[in-house]
């Protein structure tokens, strides 16, 4: 079947997002257009509970906790949309990760004389209960639901550092809260290393716990403060396994304590009959109590001030992007953002002092310290959008955090997958190093130059990380030394690029000229008889037996296999193709990879495998640029036809939205980008590759204070080819914009139409950058862990 006729056929599927009535958000919030239960359903792994912008709390029910080391994947962030319980609501959370780990600081309400301190299962609850879909609200900063149980209507807020809960209780019931300490996410036992909780005589609760889950010796403080004063409470150490008889009277017996220290907590707070809702008030850190509650006072007032503040904050973030589009795209496009501004998030405390990889309280200098980095998947988008839809001192904080996190490491890298301080080795490559380069390039400053090139090398010179050794001894990671060692060996060379840029541009010839030619070892584990990037042994052979389509974890190739892999050389797309042949052979496997027949092959034991076009995997990143290859071969009409294929099937108006993961924002970033028209192949390039645009209208507003217009006319699934391109009135015929074109201010108009302009953007000189056609300026660690590994097995 042709491209062409693939096209035509998927026109019910393009009607779904292009057609409906027209959206202008300049009559409406920014954020009334997002639904944060887009991914909570199918692999998508969001969370629909309230966060502010890069907030430090993610307060979010929990659905089921009770799972176990390997069936935990698919509650990564505690929620599943097609569960019928919650479980109770917890302080942190993850936003579309492929591993699991918080849910730090459990609460729930329980109404009535009789307070189970167990949640019990779905069939038989204890403290947990059902709920309806059709009581839920999910707003950017807030979430809502009815308890059938208890009968209470839950409501959650949340600003930077702190959460705040609403619960209002039935009429002539007594309102009572339980903490529980012992849950987590990504569960088993021995997870909760030590845990504390002491009832201060002002009547705030505070406390902490240490686990050794994804993230080994992950330290957690809290301040808890009630708008009601509690008539009792009991804390609860439940390591013996001591059965809950029900306390008589409120404060009575041993458990009426001020502290309790253990690794099964739990603490049950009375108030009452109440004749209004309880407010509970809680501020986090991961330095100490004192500086959970000074977090708690940072952010000041009650339910509806931090819920209307949030709220402002939210608009603030989404308003840099004010645009037009057809139902459902304004849904789907307005939450893609909304989840591209969730992480990193805020480490540190307000008063600037924070946990580092090194298990140290440090003092932040002039910078707020952001953590959850899940840099393999958001190197390739979400960092690149986030330099042009957040403020410079946004990304001047990424920065600088990662240097920090780099100078206090005590193996001397920069982090690879970090969250709370802490570093998990999840993942392969030193993709801080991309981050950094890309932001130095576009001209972020605000960050030491020097000392982040420092940070760099030392990164990419770290012999006992990933096969590094081997890598820069032999010029590949062989496969018999080292595993997953094609992907690392082309990941690490792209990389390489970014430091040769960045210290290009810096003038420090020596480590750039070192760089430039670690960036070309891509070729020494590309077979050029074959057409496939190939895992080496030590000897120089290529490894046998070999199947393109194979993929197992610890093998020759991350979360991927050969079809997939192959295509990574963003630094030097053109000279990956003259290997393969030219445009010609180039675009024909390009289309065996999406036209793959996938009929007799078996990806079900691999849980982040998902979003097949063929062998395209949209669901997981190594696919998430491949689309944009055809314009380097000169066919960006082909690039046009695949990004509507891609859109219309792997995203969704609905739970089941992502095809996969967002991995932190990756997947949101993606569709962003590919909204508006142009996507960041290589980041470090400053270029950003023309695809086609799925809004009538957007504008960009910089962090310079201008703006970026994008203008598309004759937009309909009819008219799904670019015809011209025209930028600031000018004609466009190249297929790509430059960083500085953007940041300038002006405007890129479109004029689709139905059939390709198969002129535009062919010509060599028309194609995005590549490297080899540009110039050169264009003791062991443990291992990599995977995503999904167990973390009692891989210390």
């Amino acid at each position: 079947m042709s491209i062409f006729t693939r096209s035509c056929l998927m026109g019910a599927l393009f009607t779904t997002i292009l057609t409906g009535p027209a959206f202008a958000q300049d009559g409406a919030k920014p954020s009334d257009a997002v639904d944060p239960f887009i991914g909570t359903g199918g692999e998508g792994h969001t969370f629909p509970g309230a966060v502010a912008p890069f907030g430090m709390v993610q307060l979010s029910p929990d659905t089921d906790t009770s799972c176990v080391i390997r069936t935990c994947y698919g509650h990564a962030a505690g929620y599943r949309y097609d569960d019928p319980t919650i479980e109770g609501f917890s302080h942190t959370h993850f936003s579309g990760a492929g591993h699991s780990d918080l849910g730090d600081i459990l609460v729930m309400p329980v109404s009535g004389d009789s307070v189970p301190m167990d949640p019990g299962t779905p069939a038989a609850p204890g403290y947990r209960s059902r709920f309806s879909h059709a009581t839920e609200v999910a707003k950017p900063g807030y979430y809502a639901v009815t308890l059938d149980g208890p009968g209470v209507r839950a409501e959650m807020t949340a600003g930077t550092r702190i959460g705040v809960h609403r619960y209002s209780f039935p009429k002539g019931k007594a309102a009572h809260i339980v903490v529980d300490l012992r849950s987590s996410l990504y569960n088993y036992p021995g997870k909760i290393l030590w845990s504390g909780l002491h009832m201060r005589d002002d009547g705030v609760l505070t406390g902490f716990r240490e686990t050794r889950g994804w993230a080994p010796g992950r330290k957690l403080y809290f301040a808890m403060r009630f708008s009601a004063p509690l008539v009792g409470h009991a804390l609860v150490n439940r390591e013996k396994d001591i059965a809950y008889k029900g306390f008589q009277g409120p404060g009575r017996g041993s458990d009426a304590l001020a502290e309790k220290l253990g690794q099964a907590l739990e603490a049950r707070l009375d108030f009452g009959q109440l004749d209004a809702p309880l407010e509970v008030k809680v501020g986090i850190s991961g330095v100490d109590e004192a500086g959970a509650l000074a977090n708690l006072d940072s952010e000041p007032g009650g339910f509806d001030a931090v819920r209307t503040k949030t709220q402002g904050d939210w608009d603030t973030a989404l308003g840099a992007v004010k645009f037009e589009a057809a139902a459902p795209m304004r849904r789907i496009f307005a939450t893609a953002l909304y989840h591209s501004l969730l992480a990193p998030s805020v480490w540190s405390d307000s008063d600037g002092r924070y946990r580092g990889p090194d298990d140290q309280v440090h003092q932040a200098d002039g910078f707020t310290v952001r953590s959850t980095f899940s840099l393999w998947d958001t190197f390739r988008a979400e960092h690149p959008l986030l330099t042009l839809i957040q403020p410079e001192k946004t990304n001047t904080d990424i920065v600088r955090s990662l240097i920090a996190s780099q100078r206090h490491s005590p193996d001397g890298i920069l982090p690879v997958w970090q969250f709370a301080g802490r570093e998990t080795w999840t993942m392969i490559g030193y993709h801080a190093v991309p981050v950094i380069a890309d932001a130095y390039m576009k001209g972020i400053g605000g960050f030491d130059a020097d000392a982040a090139l420092q940070a760099m090398v030392a990164s990419a010179d770290r012999a006992s990380y990933g096969g590094l050794g081997e890598y820069i001894q032999r010029g590949y990671v062989p496969i018999d030394k080292e595993p997953e060692a094609a992907s690392k060996t082309v990941e690490y060379a792209y990389d390489d690029w970014t430091i040769a840029r960045m210290a290009r541009r810096m003038g420090k010839t020596e480590i750039a000229e070192r760089f430039e030619k670690r960036a070309g070892n891509w070729r020494n584990s590309f077979d050029a008889k074959t057409g496939w990037l190939r895992a080496r042994l030590a000897n120089g052979a290529f490894r046998t037996p070999f199947d393109p389509t194979a993929i197992n974890y610890g093998s020759d190739y991350t979360e991927g296999n050969a079809w997939q892999y192959s295509w990574f050389v963003p630094q030097d797309q053109a000279g990956l193709f003259r290997l393969l042949g030219g445009d010609a052979k180039t675009v024909k496997k390009l289309d065996a990879m999406f036209e793959f027949d996938n009929s007799k092959v078996d990806y079900s034991h691999a849980e982040d495998i998902a979003g097949l076009i063929g062998q395209y995997i949209h669901g997981n990143e190594p696919s998430h640029h491949v689309a944009y290859l055809y314009n380097y071969a000169g066919a960006p009409w082909r690039t046009q036809e695949r990004l509507g294929q891609i859109v219309a099937s792997q995203y969704g108006a609905k739970p089941e939205g992502l095809s996969g993961n967002d991995d932190l924002g990756q997947m949101s970033a993606w569709l962003v980008f590919t909204a508006l028209g142009f996507y960041p192949v290589a980041p470090g390039s400053n270029e950003y590759v023309i695809g086609r645009p799925f809004l009538s209208q957007a504008t960009l507003a910089l962090p310079s204070g201008k703006q970026f217009a994008i203008r598309t006319d004759n937009l309909s699934d009819a008219n799904p080819y670019i015809r011209s391109v025209t930028l600031n009135g000018t004609p466009l015929t190249r297929s790509y914009l430059r960083d500085d074109e953007i940041r300038q201010g002006g405007e890129l108009r479109f004029v689709m139409g139905a059939q390709p302009n198969k002129a535009w953007g062919k010509g060599a000189k028309a194609r995005p950058f590549s490297s080899s056609t540009a110039g050169s300026n264009g003791p062991a660690r443990k291992g990599t862990r995977r995503r999904g590994d167990d973390p009692t097995t891989r210390r």
